[in-house]
């Protein structure tokens, strides 16, 4: 039988193996670091986010575990063409999906792809790895100097 254990560890595989949007951005008028020293991963986002708050494009480049780099591949591909509000609202209700009990059933409507995500929540200690693309991301919006991190 197949379970949500298993579609979990495949988009996994499948995002850190081959991550969408990898790569410096050519053209791009936002950035951040981002770095989680309990695991070492390290990232660097690039946006394109156009005079109406369109995110026309991300890109992010970095190494990390294969959790943190799913989930800037996934966040990557979700953001691309959403306002920097949707982007926003995404932020807290990924925060909240990662941090919510086991038991509580991601909102797939919402989330999308994203909601596969819900299984770090096993691994409590995983969660920063997952949550600190967003984190990049919001800083890079801000256009902050500090880098992200998750300690």
């Amino acid at each position: 039988m197949f379970d949500l254990r298993d579609l979990y560890m495949q988009v996994i595989v499948d995002h850190n193996k081959a991550p969408r949007n990898f790569g410096k951005l050519q053209h791009y008028n936002h950035d951040a670091d981002g770095h989680n020293p309990l695991c070492g991963d390290k990232l660097h986002l690039y946006l394109h986010v156009d005079a109406h708050d369109v995110i026309e494009d991300i890109s992010f480049e970095g190494e990390g575990c294969a959790i943190s780099v799913a989930s800037a591949s996934l966040m990557s591909e979700a953001m691309k063409g959403k306002t920097v509000a949707e982007f926003e609202a995404m932020f807290d209700a990924f925060q909240k999906m990662v941090t919510a009990d086991l038991a509580q059933e991601p909102d797939d409507e919402q989330l999308g792809k994203l909601a596969v995500l819900a299984g770090v929540r096993e691994f409590p200690s995983r969660i920063k790895c997952a949550v600190l693309c967003w984190h990049t991301m919001k800083l890079a919006i801000e256009d902050a100097s500090e880098a992200a991190k998750t300690e």
